[in-house]
């Protein structure tokens, strides 16, 4: 049974521990409610999220179609780079330590790959970790709250797409041709034909008188 009003869910994301199965519904019904409302755009932005915690997936998915994205989960790296082959997404947002250690790393490389180039994420519980050598865009740390989340998430995609848009025009722009300076003409030499021939002009001329 669906309960109306917006879960103390939906104003902070407590990973842990994870969500009781009614607050899960009720997350769900206020997401069902609001896509019958008609209050979401046309045109949504796509996000893939990717995160070996069930809870998590679900806690954030509802948390971000609320806020007017369209998401897409992700259980594993084979999952996740399965979904980019198919699908085109403005972010990816992603957890690290999946199967591995470093799986998040090799999402991060697949989206780095992807021929829409979508902004990334990463999504972590651990943020000291992961500073020496960050391959995302940018950190979110969890837990955090929902209005901090998605704030972040939307200076990201605007940074992103201004830097798409930049380099769009960089890689349109016509290449720079030096300009051709105009050749000096040398002034003309006289011919040194004619020089002899006046020479001798003169000197028949000195014999003459």
């Amino acid at each position: 049974m669906c309960f109306s009003g917006l879960p103390s869910l939906a104003q902070r994301l407590p990973l842990h521990p994870p969500p009781q199965a009614a607050t899960i519904n009720r997350l769900a019904c206020t997401v069902a409610a609001t896509l019958f409302s008609g209050v979401f755009p046309v045109a949504k932005r796509r996000v893939l999220l990717v995160d070996d915690e069930v809870s998590v997936l679900l806690t954030m998915k509802a948390v971000l179609e609320i806020s007017g994205f369209e998401v897409d989960t992700a259980a594993s790296v084979r999952e996740a780079k399965s979904r980019l082959k198919q699908h085109e997404y403005q972010m990816v947002i992603t957890d690290m330590r999946m199967e591995s250690d470093a799986a998040g790393r090799e999402v991060i490389q697949a989206a780095r790959t992807a021929p829409y180039h979508p902004a990334v994420a990463l999504l972590t519980a651990y943020p000291d970790d992961e500073l020496g050598d960050l391959p995302a865009d940018k950190m979110l740390v969890k837990p955090m709250q929902t209005a901090i989340l998605i704030s972040q998430i939307e200076k990201l995609l605007v940074t992103h797409a201004a830097k798409l848009q930049r380099l769009a025009g960089l890689a349109g722009a016509p290449a720079s041709t030096p300009k051709k300076t105009p050749a000096k003409r040398l002034p003309a030499k006289k011919s040194v034909g004619k020089k002899i021939v006046a020479r001798k002009k003169v000197a028949t001329k000195k014999r003459k008188r």
